[in-house]
């Protein structure tokens, strides 16, 4: 063995015995069938689950944009084109932005994601008959295969993502009226609009028999399909805790300080950098907040709005990590542009918040809206601040850089593609965001 190569070995088992809370590279997945994917895969790119059959899962959530949408807090029902060329639709425009940042779908169909949404207010709970909290607690349907479908199950029912607003459709009709679950509710009614699509029932045939289709039917399908796609443990990190893979020496030093000095593994531990639990830590409020449509505050109190504890106040989900460079914005209303820039709020939270520059958030306009309302309100930006759980820490320049290129490591090429692509057309026959 050579000098260099000797030297090389060193380093890295010098780093190893540093970084002595590494992860385990031994995430579990959930098993898939390879027709109900594919099914998934057409669900998850159709507009037909929309109210107004103009928004897919994947207006929010495309791979262009790493499975997110690129914009600090997106435009749904309402909105017209993909990503960051997303516009207001002038002769249909929306109530509001949607109050929280798009977040990337890689890695859900492992079985330690057992808690969904910025404030977590779906996740198991062995103590309840379905083993699932949710919203809508004991009037949630039942018949789901697993907590990521339980999720799908979401989004169509918010008029801002894709329900549609002002009653202007059935699926809307029925979420005004409160008509969510049952006979007559927006899941039976979108369930029995796929249903009415010859392909989508013969491709339900092979997957469910001939039994009436159900929504869980289809959130089953669109959540193997998530599973599959978006898989991401084959990143230099992954195939470096596997032994079969090196780190360069930058990213080797980011390592060090990620699971030492910075800290930053406190929260962001595990295989996938997240502890899965809430924490606040002073980020700005950008945009509606998080309401009912009889209030009028912007505030955003985070976990507090599910457990009604005001220790939880202000606390968010951990995000994971994966592919994090190519996610942008960050923060649950995507207050930060850059990935510096959230890694810089960490260290000192508080002298960021009341400093923070609003010219970086990702928001399309919308004629008459002040997204900047809680942040010229002295009482919140207290609120927030007095909430925060991290202590200061001091990094060089020179050591964020490496920071980041530690975070370079945990990007998945082959989830950031995808296993599918997207399809060129759907069996609605609707466009499909390209």
């Amino acid at each position: 063995m050579s000098t260099a190569s000797s030297s090389c070995l060193a380093f890295l088992c010098l780093a190893r015995v540093a970084c002595a809370d590494l992860p385990v590279a031994d995430a579990e997945f959930m098993s898939v069938d390879s027709a109900q994917v594919e099914l998934g895969r057409l669900l998850f790119y159709d507009p037909i689950l929309s109210g107004n059959k103009a928004v897919s899962c994947a207006t929010c959530h495309h791979p262009k944009h790493a499975t997110a949408d690129g914009l600090s807090l997106g435009l749904g029902d309402g909105g017209v084109g993909l990503g960051t060329d997303r516009v207001v639709d002038k002769k249909n425009p929306p109530e509001q932005r949607i109050p929280r940042n798009a977040p990337a779908l890689f890695n859900l169909g492992a079985s330690e994601f057992n808690v969904f949404f910025h404030d977590g207010r779906l996740e198991a709970d062995p103590e309840r008959p379905s083993g699932i909290r949710t919203p809508l607690g004991a009037e949630m349907e039942a018949g789901f295969a697993n907590l990521l479908s339980a999720q799908t199950m979401f989004p169509v029912l918010s008029p801002d993502e894709m329900a549609g607003h002002y009653s202007e459709n059935d699926v809307a009709q029925a979420v005004r009226q409160g008509l969510l679950t049952g006979e007559g509710g927006a899941w039976d009614i979108l369930s029995k609009r796929v249903e009415s699509i010859p392909e989508y029932r013969a491709r339900f045939d092979g997957v469910i028999g001939k039994k009436p289709v159900r929504f869980t039917d289809i959130s089953d399908a669109i959540a193997a399909f998530v599973a599959f796609e978006w898989r991401a443990d084959n990143s230099l990190f992954d195939l470096y805790l596997r032994g079969v893979g090196r780190l360069n020496a930058e990213q080797m030093q980011g390592m060090q300080l990620f699971y030492g000095k910075a800290t930053c593994a406190t929260c962001h531990s595990g295989q996938f950098q997240t502890d899965h639990a809430f924490h606040a830590i002073a980020v700005p409020q950008i945009g509606p907040g998080k309401a009912g449509r009889f209030e009028t505050h912007s505030r955003d109190t985070g976990r507090m709005r599910v457990t009604g504890d005001p220790a939880d106040a202000y606390a968010f989900r951990t995000p994971s990590l994966r592919n994090v460079l190519h996610t942008a914005p960050y923060g649950h209303a995507g207050s930060h542009a850059t990935l510096e820039g959230i890694i810089r709020h960490h260290l000192d939270p508080i002298g960021s918040l009341k400093a923070y520059a609003p010219s970086q958030a990702v928001l399309p306009e919308i004629d008459g809206v002040d997204d900047l309302r809680a942040l010229s309100d002295a009482a919140e930006i207290k609120a927030i601040a007095s909430a925060n759980q991290l202590t200061p820490i001091f990094l060089t320049d020179d050591e964020i850089a490496l920071i980041v290129a530690f975070l370079g490591a945990l990007t998945d090429e082959q989830s950031l593609r995808g296993g599918l692509g997207v399809p060129k057309t759907v069996p609605s026959g609707l466009p499909v965001d390209q």
